[in-house]
């Protein structure tokens, strides 16, 4: 039933088509912020040993261990649980929980499906915030099959940013609203209708869906037509023409959470509901009790521009800087500070294999151009770069020594770490480690490598847009 919507007819939906230059500038006014730090000392303190937390509540010490050992131990020598983990945990405050199932969901066809199948078993609540809700065919059949729920007893909470969903039509929410779903404008742009201090310049860039607070989904998928054909089946829409974007499939990676971790999950959702001052949700079990779903351990991470710096930025810089032998990264958008500039090449100089993934083809060519401005700084160094061919790439994954990944909604660069609300979920060992590994090696497959020597016989007109981009990365 779902299926013939993954074949609809896609448009140009993303952040960028949504920001005309009026809002631009007025971004640029309303922005503030500074580059974000690590506070030093904790960088540097050793800190207690991870210890990880089950269905029943926290594990011993030597459980955790024992765990953390079996998740460790693969082909790669690498001590980066042993010099990371404690930093993250003190660096997120957020458990890691044993227990969880996780899938690993790539492009939108099998994401919408497998949220769509979800959403069809709620029984009690259905909590979502997204960016991008738009009024499309994916779009509507989504409105369709919450009101559905709505009107059977089971309560839609949904928390949409306000210009991620400038081009939806208020009647679009106004039916859902009818219906009894509550939807909540995150900063609103109007400051007339703002429950609070206006924030302009923070937007809220989480996917996130919960159901029955026992199944979560989160990555980088925007509800939106775009996203509605596969960038690896053959005779695809993945077939470019020419343009910026054109008709090409858009690449993306979600993820399908069960277990104890969904809890967390949860209050971050409802933490976000309250921030914004949204009404009092409706009475329903948001926290049933949790159950044992599957053997991974996870970590739910919110960043948010409210914390002191960025909660993902900083603990996937300590990843980093803990690697031993590989750092892989597939992002959409690649406009790098100062820190991660440093932690790349200071990783790429200890013998790290640093291998980036990022786009040939993008709906913003600022971000595009601004981030190509720093390749002759990182090839240099060593680090790998490949720009996947065919498709508008807009994953955001990072794979650590094979046993550290994480999946999420934050891109590299300033909005995501310093303007943004972002989510991403941390997932440890060989197991699931391997299939992001073959994921790499799948789109990597389908990457041209940027040589050095190739990049510095690169045209005058592009090195211009990257001088013009870059003026702007702040904001972008």
């Amino acid at each position: 039933m779902f299926a013939s919507v993954l074949d609809a007819p896609r448009r140009r939906p993303h952040r960028y088509r949504r920001l005309t230059p009026s809002l631009l500038v007025l971004l640029g006014l309303a922005a503030c912020g500074s580059l974000p730090t690590i506070v030093p000392d904790l960088a540097r303190r050793p800190g207690p040993p991870a210890q990880l937390e089950g269905a029943r509540g926290p594990l011993s010490v030597a459980q955790s261990k024992t765990i953390l050992a079996r998740l460790e131990s693969s082909g790669q020598e690498t001590g980066i649980f042993e010099r990371h983990l404690a930093i993250e945990e003190a660096i997120v405050g957020s458990p890691l929980t044993t227990g969880n199932r996780v899938r690993l969901l790539q492009d939108g066809p099998a994401t919408y499906q497998a949220m769509y199948a979800a959403i069809q078993t709620a029984e009690d609540h259905i909590n979502m915030e997204t960016y991008i809700l738009d009024d499309d065919e994916v779009g509507q059949r989504f409105a369709q099959a919450l009101i559905a729920k709505q009107q059977q007893g089971v309560q839609v909470n949904i928390i949409r940013d306000s210009v991620g969903t400038l081009g939806t039509p208020t009647a679009f929410f106004q039916n859902m609203a009818d219906s009894g779903i509550e939807v909540l404008e995150f900063n609103p742009i109007n400051p007339t209708a703002t429950r609070k201090d206006w924030e302009l310049n923070q937007r809220d860039h989480r996917k996130l869906l919960i159901v029955d607070g026992h199944t979560a989904f989160l990555g980088g998928i925007n509800i939106s037509s775009v996203y509605s054909g596969g960038s690896f089946r053959k005779g695809s829409r993945g077939k470019p023409k020419g343009g910026a974007d054109g008709d090409l499939a858009w690449r993306d990676t979600d993820l399908e959470i069960q277990g104890p971790v969904v809890a967390e999950f949860q209050k971050l959702f409802i933490a976000a509901w309250d921030n914004q001052k949204g009404k009092p949700l409706a009475e329903k079990n948001y926290f049933p009790p949790p159950v044992i779903a599957g053997r991974e351990v996870v970590r739910a991470i919110g960043s948010s521009p409210d914390e002191p710096y960025s909660l993902i930025y900083a603990t996937l810089l300590s990843a980093i800087t803990s690697a031993e032998t590989s750092v892989y990264l597939t992002n959409a958008y690649f406009v790098p500070d100062p820190q991660l500039l440093d932690a790349l090449e200071a990783a790429a100089g200890r013998g790290v294999d640093v291998k980036l993934i990022l786009p040939s083809k993008t709906d913003s060519w600022l971000v595009f151009h601004a981030g190509r401005n720093y390749y002759e700084r990182l090839l240099r160094a060593g680090v790998k770069l490949y720009e996947r061919r065919g498709v508008i790439l807009h994953s955001k994954t990072a794979l650590i020594d094979g046993v550290w990944a994480t999946v999420g909604s934050t891109n590299l660069d300033w909005r995501s770490f310093l303007h943004n609300h972002e989510l991403n979920a941390v997932v440890l060992g060989t197991e699931f480690g391997d299939q992001v590994r073959a994921m790499f090696a799948k789109d990597l497959a389908a990457s041209d490598e940027i040589t050095l020597d190739k990049w510095e016989r690169r045209a005058l007109h592009l090195r211009l847009k990257e001088l013009f981009a870059r003026v702007w990365e702040y904001w972008l």
